[in-house]
């Protein structure tokens, strides 16, 4: 049976991944920092799928914690045949007002992490011409994006580098997909501490659901696509604005939505 390792599998999408591809018969490694939420995860879809799911508390912000992560998935004795990278987080506001910490652990997570990661368990895959990576960007990674400054370039890296990775080893049976949803219903705008009085706050009443999200991005991947962008039209329309409009038009109007009032 093979096994998929999913990080921030406690909650929103990657909870859903654990669960689709527990649906999929799919023995799945779990990784956040909740031990309460992820044994409880673990337990629910192995009694109801009866698959193996091992738990791995850890927070991917520490130095260390991608070796730490091989390493016990290694006590385990099992091997990774899907990589999601799905941990992170973002956060709201002007960035000089921001916490320097706050922005350094945001890198750490949503990059380092991811690359440290998948730098671990790429050469296994490779040697035997099969397995999967999907890192979760987001439809932020299409163009700069004020008040959210450090996180739309984290998740610019996670498209750029996905889609470079894609090309690498896509002719040596390994797929790479990076997944760019548009707003989603999970907690990650109440993580980000979005304000209500923001232009964007309406936009938040037309969410996609975790469901739809994790289902595109497995039939993205199954099909070898480089990256996929999910939700409905408007977010097509986002992700392909840079092309359209010169950068600094895109970025003026850009701040204008996000602006606090």
């Amino acid at each position: 049976m093979k096994t998929a390792l999913i990080t921030g599998a406690s909650s929103g999408i990657g909870a859903e991944f654990a669960r689709q591809l527990a649906a999929k018969k799919l023995d799945l490694v779990l990784v956040a920092r909740s031990q309460d939420k992820l044994n409880h995860l673990a337990e629910e879809l192995g009694q109801q799928y009866g698959v193996r799911a091992d738990v791995i508390v850890q927070d991917l912000t520490e130095t260390g914690a991608s070796v730490s992560v091989a390493r016990q998935v290694e006590t385990l004795g099992v091997v990774i045949d899907l990589l999601i990278n799905n941990a992170g987080f973002g956060d709201y506001g002007p960035f000089v007002e921001s916490v320097l910490d706050q922005q350094t652990s945001m890198i750490q997570l949503n990059i380092s992490a991811l690359v440290e990661l998948t730098h671990v368990f790429l050469p296994t895959m490779l040697e035997r011409r099969q397995g999967g990576i999907i890192n979760v960007s987001s439809i932020a990674g299409f163009q700069p994006m004020p008040y959210w400054s450090v996180y739309a370039a984290s998740k610019a890296f996670v498209l750029s580098f996905s889609e470079a990775l894609w090309a690498e080893v896509k002719e040596k049976g390994v797929k790479v997909l990076a997944l760019c949803p548009g707003p989603t219903e999970s907690k990650f705008f109440d993580v980000a501490k979005v304000p209500s009085n923001s232009d964007m706050s309406s936009s938040l009443n037309q969410l996609d659901s975790v469901e739809n999200v994790v289902k595109s991005a497995l039939a993205a991947l199954e099909s070898g696509q480089p990256n996929v962008v999910t939700g409905g039209v408007m977010t097509q329309i986002i992700a392909n604005l840079p092309r359209l409009l010169p950068r600094d038009v895109l970025v003026d109007l850009v701040e204008k939505q996000f602006r606090s009032s």
